[in-house]
């Protein structure tokens, strides 16, 4: 096209993609060109705006690293990564809500057993709390040897990777459920904290006139081959952000109570949940064979 125009420009950059393209290629890029188009006009963009955004992206960049990826925490502010979980794992069979990843993840934390601590150092003012509970199928039948991972964040609002005080791997820890289901471990009561906000995502929440703080909450990652994994978060109903969390990923399904532990009880608090897997498309196909 020669004589590219206000009205034509779109079609000329969708028209450009090559015929042998993948579908999905096409389909993704199409889209994505119109909306991009859309919007540009939508709000007359400047020169000096669209400038100052791509500065912005190469500062995104710059501080993104393998241990951060400020690409993923922008999205997060954005509401884009729930958005895409909440469609690629969609609730069919009344298994548990899935949410967030969250940048903090370790693998191989250390493998505990029942009813062991995950706690290496002590806090002032800390509350500890037994998590407790059974992870069972979509029939509510117990599953045997389901591992759990699961991650938290100190009371004073880091994880130990961004902590050197900590200890490597503190609150963290790995677990398998027993014959009839059941977990159990020992952990801190979770405290609010802000999303790392010294860079580009800081930037776009000042920009949005937003906070970065998220509620109190224990990540969970829960596995067993034949079934589908589950990622998720629990989150403290006395927690502040409930209802604004910074990346949008509260769900009402998620919310458990930390209540005070019975006296006697080797903890201050404790929390019952539990948690429901569905089987994955091959292990259904067999099933159903």
């Amino acid at each position: 096209m020669r004589n590219i125009t206000l009205d034509n420009i779109t079609e000329a950059v969708t028209g450009a993609m090559k015929p042998d393209i993948p579908e999905r290629n096409r389909e993704i890029m199409t889209s994505a060109l119109k909306h991009f188009h859309a919007f540009v006009k939508e709000v007359n963009l400047t020169h000096g705006e669209w400038l100052e955004g791509c500065e912005w992206m190469r500062r995104a960049g710059d501080i993104s690293s393998e241990a951060r990826n400020e690409f993923i925490l922008i999205c997060d502010i954005l509401g884009v990564e729930v958005l895409v979980d909440m469609l690629d794992n969609q609730v069919t069979d009344g298994e548990s809500e899935s949410t967030v990843l969250g940048p903090f993840y370790r693998e191989n934390p250390p493998v505990l057993p029942k009813g062991a601590s995950i706690v290496q150092k002590d806090f002032e003012g800390q509350k500890t709390v037994r998590v407790s509970g059974r992870i069972v199928d979509t029939k509510g039948d117990p599953i045997e040897g389901v591992q759990i991972d699961v991650w938290e964040d100190a009371p004073n609002g880091l994880y130990e990777q961004q902590d050197p005080e900590q200890p490597d791997y503190n609150l963290r820890g790995r677990f398998l459920t027993e014959a009839d289901g059941s977990y159990d471990f020992v952990g801190l009561r979770p405290e609010p904290y802000p999303i790392p906000y010294d860079g580009a995502a800081g930037e776009l929440l000042n920009y949005m006139g937003h906070h970065p703080m998220r509620p109190g909450h224990i990540h969970f990652m829960i596995s067993k081959p034949g079934y589908k994994p589950l990622i998720s978060q629990i989150y403290d109903s006395e927690t502040e952000y409930l209802d604004n969390d910074s990346v949008f990923a509260v769900k009402e399904s998620l919310i458990g109570d930390m209540k005070p532990a019975p006296d006697g009880a080797d903890t201050d608090l404790v929390m019952r949940f539990d948690f429901r897997l569905k089987r994955d498309a091959e292990a259904q196909a067999v099933a159903a064979e």
